[in-house]
């Protein structure tokens, strides 16, 4: 009887663990590149995007790129990366292949508040996945993406990467992208990128939602209070501290609960200090 009773209790706690998406272009990036794209033509570009967010200048996160995705079947996904250098950004690994859809084409738009418009644009589809990626986990959710030489401005600027052994745990952190403002929002929201502060949690917090299958060392996790989070269309994105030429990247956007961004559940971010060497030998 106690066994039966552990087993059904283990059963409970599995049950009660938060999904996270299935495949990304289907469930997210598709559906959210054609709202993206809808919405910026439809209206005055006013806005802002991630959930609880606030507008971004266009200089504001000059190392944030965006992704416009062109899929094998022709269709069309979002996502975000970070400008690592004059020829390598970093972004999810998912962006560019996840379950049964694979990315042929990534147009990376640097040094703009739109996506489907306006910015330099440029084009890749020479892209390293970690060897490591684990479609259904998501873990070692990182590739770099290689480019032409891309001209520093104002508004485009590399970003530094996070190295040692800090946790961040408890860190205030800046969270940006070109994806939705919530959970509910149509063509009819205004539409650019935007950012949000964002603190840092432990794992062992964070693996209280999605549990410890999910949540691995080199996961880093934020809270989301006040439905302040990334969300559907922000994958791939910086999350990073400091500010101006200080900044650095410390995480790389990855997933959430497929419940939605304004629950209150954590953000999860691939832990760059746990690829630092990897990233490294690729710059």
């Amino acid at each position: 009887m106690k066994f039966l009773l552990v087993v059904v209790g283990l059963a409970l706690a599995v049950a009660a663990e938060e999904k996270i998406f299935s495949s990304y272009h289907e469930e997210i990036g598709i559906p959210e590149a054609a709202r993206i794209k809808l919405a910026e033509e439809a209206q005055d570009f006013d806005g802002s995007r991630i959930t609880g967010g606030q507008l971004s200048a266009v200089g504001a996160h000059p190392h944030l790129g965006g992704l416009v995705i062109t899929l094998t079947d022709g269709r069309q996904s979002v996502c975000g990366s970070s400008l690592l250098s004059s020829s390598r950004l970093l972004t999810a690994a998912h962006c560019w292949k996840h379950r049964a859809i694979q990315a042929l084409l990534f147009t990376i738009v640097l040094g703009s508040n739109r996506l489907f418009s306006g910015g330099l644009r440029i084009t890749s589809n020479n892209v390293q996945m970690h060897a490591n990626y684990n479609e259904q986990r998501l873990a070692n959710d990182i590739a770099i993406i290689f480019t032409s030489p891309i001209s520093y401005t104002n508004a485009i600027q590399p970003i530094a990467i996070a190295s040692g052994s800090n946790s961040y745990a408890g860190t205030w952190a800046t969270a940006a992208g070109f994806g939705r403002t919530s959970d509910s929002v149509g063509i009819s929201s205004n539409q650019a990128k935007s950012h949000v502060q964002l603190q840092v949690i432990t794992n062992a917090v964070c693996a209280n939602t999605f549990g410890p299958f999910v949540i691995i060392s080199s996961t880093l996790c934020v809270a989301t209070p006040n439905g302040q989070s990334t969300c559907g269309g922000d994958s791939g994105g910086p999350l990073a501290i400091g500010s101006g030429s200080s900044r650095t990247l410390i995480g790389v956007t990855s997933f959430g609960s497929v419940a939605g961004c304004t629950r209150g559940f954590p953000a999860a971010f691939a832990r760059v200090t746990s690829f630092n060497a990897w990233i490294r030998a690729r710059l």
